[in-house]
């Protein structure tokens, strides 16, 4: 295929053409693992979003793709799928240097997953359809579904390709028409999937791609009234003042926002499988992942009996340069994200916690690395523990009681993910219906699949990506009713 970079090098994609910003702004992309530009990328103004709008409603107003079946939508995004693991190493490698990730994470999880979302969504594509409905009115009652409109989809720099898989995907196979802003720090894989999805097939002005800082270029797309439904991923803070514009404007909206989760250890779990959890629970993305497990909680009487393994296991964990295959955590996405986690380290030793393992940057090729850090013994109400730290950082606290553990895991504003391990599976159910979570793992973490919901209840946001879900979110219903009078 032709790349995304040699159509035109860092470009804006708006209505299938490559453009450069109306005032030839660019910005940098860095590697986070040795802290150097990699390549630069427009930087888009408010002109750009509003000419993208303006491309996608036109295409969507044209029938270019909500006009076609959902039969044929749904072949165009299997072919996606298909070419996303036609391409899954230089994607791959593309992921890993924009966001620092681990080359051998970057195709296990991110690329495959990608290709799921389409290929999910693609299948999902044929059953938008309506109901009958039974009335004691003289006449046919029915409904059907159709796409909202135009969608600006907005997305975080920690998951770039899967968290534009999970609202794209859906967004395509019910018709709708999309505008995708990526995070300012990690835009590149939204630039290839841009080549990639026009060669699938997809028309022009259905897809296209603003790349841009959040003030300037996202806050243009979330005021522009051509947009019909905002689709955001991001921080609480930042969620907020999006869910306010699009209330302003009455639009539609999924909010998958912040998360701090809990992982509630009991005393009959399988200690040896619940630490392989907890590592991942934390480590995973450098700890850069929503629905991580920051929070550990831990029956009292297996509470140092843990925290002795994690001081012996953690500083295992291989850290390094992420094109090697062996490195399990790499570097934080940015210099900012590095010392966020230092500054809540520094904070968590202020407030009187036992730092059992890590604790300091580690200095690596200039990269923005930090070493998985485990924090013992903060109180429950002390910032550290109450707020998200969004690295590889992992808090520890004992509890006494099932009631104690519930009530701790549900004291954070947040409430994304949770976790639970033990034995006995008469509490695994019990316990997981009262955690405030919009998933809630047990015996292991982060199993995710197209075919599951996940999203946030409180601060964490509201509606649910990934599943049939998903696609309800981006179709409205209509009512039809014939009298047969």
């Amino acid at each position: 295929m032709t790349t995304t970079f040699e159509s035109g090098p860092g470009r804006l994609f708006i209505g299938g053409q490559w453009l450069e910003a109306a005032d030839g702004a660019r910005t940098d992309v860095i590697d986070p693992s040795t802290g150097q530009v990699v390549t630069t990328v427009a930087e888009a103004g408010a002109a750009d979003v509003d000419a993208a709008v303006r491309a996608a409603r036109d295409a969507f107003d044209k029938g270019a793709w909500s006009g076609l079946s959902g039969r044929e939508r749904g072949r165009v995004l299997h072919r996606v799928a298909e070419l996303i693991r036609a391409n899954a190493d230089e994607i791959a490698a593309l992921e890993s240097r924009d966001v620092g990730k681990p080359i051998t994470l970057c195709h296990a999880v991110d690329v495959t997953n990608a290709a799921n979302d389409y290929e999910y969504y693609a299948s999902l594509a044929w059953t938008l359809d309506g109901a009958t409905r039974d009335t004691p009115l003289n006449g046919l009652a029915y409904t059907r579904r159709g796409p909202i409109g135009v969608v600006a989809a907005i997305t975080p720099f920690n998951f770039p390709l899967i968290l534009a898989g999970s609202k794209i995907g859906p967004a395509l196979a019910a018709g709708n028409t999309v505008v995708h802003k990526p995070a300012e720090e990690t835009p590149l894989s939204a630039l290839y999937m841009a080549g990639l999805l026009k060669e699938a097939g997809v028309p022009d002005g259905v897809y296209n791609v603003v790349t841009g800082t959040g003030p300037v270029a996202g806050e243009a797309l979330l005021r522009n009234p051509g947009v019909d439904k905002i689709a955001f991923t991001g921080s609480t803070e930042v969620g907020r003042h999006a869910a306010s514009v699009a209330g302003e404007g009455l639009k539609s909206v999924t909010m998958e926002l912040g998360g701090n989760a809990a992982h509630i250890v009991f005393d009959d779990a399988d200690i040896e499988k619940a630490i392989g959890a907890i590592i991942k629970g934390f480590v995973f993305n450098t700890g850069q992942f929503c629905m991580g497990g920051p929070r550990l909680l831990v029956a009292r009487p297996v509470y140092e009996t843990v925290l002795g393994i994690l001081s012996q296991a953690v500083p295992g964990v291989p850290v390094g340069d992420p094109r090697q295959p062996e490195t399990v955590v790499g570097p934080m996405a940015g210099e900012k994200h590095l010392k966020k986690v230092e500054e809540y380290v520094e904070l968590a030793r202020k407030e009187g916690a036992r730092v059992v393992c890590g604790g300091e940057r580690l200095d690596l090729n200039g990269g923005f690395y930090y070493k998985p850090t485990v924090l013992a013994d903060l109180a429950n109400d002390s910032r550290v523990v109450q707020e998200e730290i969004f690295g590889p950082v992992l808090t520890v606290q004992p509890f006494d009681s099932e009631d104690e553990a519930v009530d701790m895991a549900n004291s954070t504003p947040y409430g994304l993910a949770s976790g639970i391990q033990t034995t006995n599976l008469a509490r695994a159910h019990r316990v997981a219906d009262r955690l405030q979570a919009g998933i809630v793992w047990v015996n292991d973490w982060a199993m995710l699949d197209p075919a599951v919901p996940f999203g946030g209840v409180k601060a964490s946001g509201f509606g649910r990506e990934y599943g049939p879900e998903a696609l309800e979110a981006y179709t409205k219903v209509k009512s039809v009713v014939v009298s047969l009078d």
